[in-house]
């Protein structure tokens, strides 16, 4: 029976990154090593490393001035790595999720951290709007898709002071400006590569403006100055991501996938809208996670959702359990996830629904 993937994270992967890099694991580069033994200063490794920072770049359009860096700790590490490197006097934060939260609340170590605004209330259920950013923040920091709630912000928001982004679960979804922010950052385990790499694209001139000391593990600047490799990289999650960029490049790049998620998204939200039985979290379509769509049974049927969900798994869907603290369903339609298996979960819920309603 197919299987089909709709686990939040760490997530679906492409076949390509997962074949070239089980092949990697027995003999790496015809070294006769595995990956996971081969030296990172080995010349076979470091040229996979320059090559994942220049497609990178050329995925994304990244303009001179920035780095890209491979970096441990996931991207809750960052959650202090930024202010630690950006915050001097105040910064500014969206709170539209859990992992909003959570950065924010590391920030607060560093110095004055204004919430510009918070759905938190509504439990997370929509992006909010007409706030204003203090002009003497020393950054605004947002995250563009939330994972447990589903929603996010897909465009680029134009601000005055340096913009900041954790981009873990849509990196790579969408076409983007990079250029109107001056760090990006995300843990891989959803878009790129199996858990144990994060990503940081990081703008130069933003950093050196703080007085305080920063530990030589937690400055951008080091990993910059010793190209990612100033301690051991995770090997192979850096591989895998390689594989993924190259995947990724020949299917169209950015432009392409973002057409296909697009599709993806509009043909399960489309059914969650019609099928008597569902309803979506997020109410406003515009605040709607095009990676991560979360829906539950209406309240009339809500006693049905552990026999949808069996029901499901049954047919060869997995993940689709919604976050401990939601509930329902929550299918993440990442950029590896084929059009098939959201076909398959559609046809499911018709199904199901003219199962219990006829």
């Amino acid at each position: 029976m197919k299987k089909h993937n709709f686990y939040a994270g760490p997530s679906i992967l492409p076949q390509y990154t997962i074949k070239n890099t089980a092949e990697a694991l027995i003999d790496f580069a015809g070294t006769g090593l595995s990956l996971m033994e081969v030296s990172h200063r080995s010349k076979e490794f470091v040229a996979v490393s320059n090559e994942a920072q220049q497609l990178f770049k050329e995925l994304l359009d990244i303009p001179a001035g920035y780095h890209v860096l491979f970096l441990g700790g996931g991207a809750s590490s960052q959650f202090m790595m930024v202010p630690f490197n950006l915050l001097e006097k105040k910064a500014a934060y969206l709170n539209t999720g859990t992992w909003a939260d959570k950065a924010q609340k590391e920030a607060k170590l560093f110095g004055e951290v204004v919430e510009v605004a918070s759905s938190k209330a509504n439990t997370y259920n929509y992006i909010p709007k007409d706030y204003v950013v203090p002009e003497d923040a020393d950054y605004f920091h947002i995250t563009t898709n939330n994972t447990i709630y589903g929603t996010e912000i897909r465009q680029d928001l134009d601000c005055k002071v340096p913009l900041v982004a954790d981009m873990s679960s849509d990196i790579f979804s969408r076409q983007m400006d990079v250029s109107k922010y001056a760090i990006i950052y995300g843990g891989a385990q959803k878009n790129l590569a199996p858990a144990g790499v994060t990503f940081v694209i990081v703008k130069e001139d933003a950093l050196g403006k703080v007085t305080r000391k920063i530990p030589t593990m937690l400055n951008y600047k080091t990993h910059i100055e010793n190209e990612s490799m100033f301690n051991t990289p995770p090997v192979v999650p850096v591989f895998a991501a390689l594989q993924t960029l190259k995947w990724l490049k020949e299917l169209g790049g950015v432009k392409v996938m973002e057409k296909m998620n697009i599709e993806k998204a509009g043909i399960l939200y489309d059914e969650i809208d019609r099928n008597k039985l569902f309803k979506a979290n997020i109410p406003d379509v515009n605040d709607r996670s095009v990676m991560n769509i979360c829906f539950v049974m209406n309240d009339e049927y809500k006693a049905w959702e552990p026999e949808f969900l069996t029901y499901a798994k049954s047919l060869g869907m997995l993940g689709l359990e919604g976050h401990r603290s939601v509930g329902g369903y929550r299918a993440s339609t990442y950029n590896a996830l084929p059009k098939e298996s959201v076909i398959a979960l559609v046809e499911a819920m018709k199904a199901f629904e003219q199962t219990k309603l006829k």
